[in-house]
């Protein structure tokens, strides 16, 4: 782990986090936020609000942290964290994000056990599923134009879309088969296609 930051991107205007304790008030919002999921919060925020980062290198650190164990915003937390403050960053970011919810899942899910059963305790819910789903079709909408410098090109990453929506939403396909078929195709792909762009 290393205190500089990525190549990626150097030369954009990027804000930096003065010190660990930043991060884990940064994060510890973030968690705070997101009603079942954070990334639509953790996009906004370190993109657009901080500028910790380039919407391109949210989507790169985004999409190691998709194919890695673990929840995805815990892991872009912890390189986050890493590539500002090394270890100590990493540890503080990971802190943000998990320790304020862990009290509070804990003390939500006591209170469920006793009115799981009303009727708008399962309304609100299955009202939040919904506000929830939006909210991760948005980002993925607003991250959309970072397409335009894959170098796998636009047709190749529709087609790669459409097979994962197909392969999940219609076929039932387990998500473990989807993303080391179709993601370690894709890699593949993209690899060979950046190869031939540098040459």
């Amino acid at each position: 782990m290393t205190d500089t930051p990525s190549p990626v991107n150097v030369a954009a205007p990027v804000r930096r986090p003065e010190r660990p304790g930043d991060l884990f008030r940064a994060f510890t919002r973030m968690s705070l936020m997101g009603f079942g999921g954070v990334l639509p919060i953790a996009q906004h925020e370190l993109v657009e609000r901080l500028q910790w980062l380039t919407r391109d290198e949210f989507v790169e650190m985004l999409s190691v942290g998709q194919v890695l164990p673990g929840p995805n915003v815990v892991n872009v937390a912890l390189m986050v964290g890493d590539r500002f403050f090394g270890w100590r960053g990493a540890a503080a970011a990971l802190g943000g994000m998990l320790g304020a919810p862990l009290l509070l899942v804990m003390t939500l899910a006591i209170l469920y056990t006793g009115f799981a059963g009303h009727p708008l305790v399962a309304g609100a819910l299955r009202g939040m599923g919904a506000v929830s789903a939006g909210l991760v079709l948005a980002t993925a909408l607003k991250l959309l134009p970072t397409l335009k410098k894959n170098p796998a090109g636009k047709p190749a990453c529709a087609l790669a879309t459409l097979l994962t929506v197909a392969a999940i939403a219609w076929l039932r396909v387990p998500m473990v088969w989807v993303i080391a078929l179709l993601g370690g195709s894709s890699v593949g792909y993209a690899w060979w296609a950046l190869g031939r762009v540098r040459r």
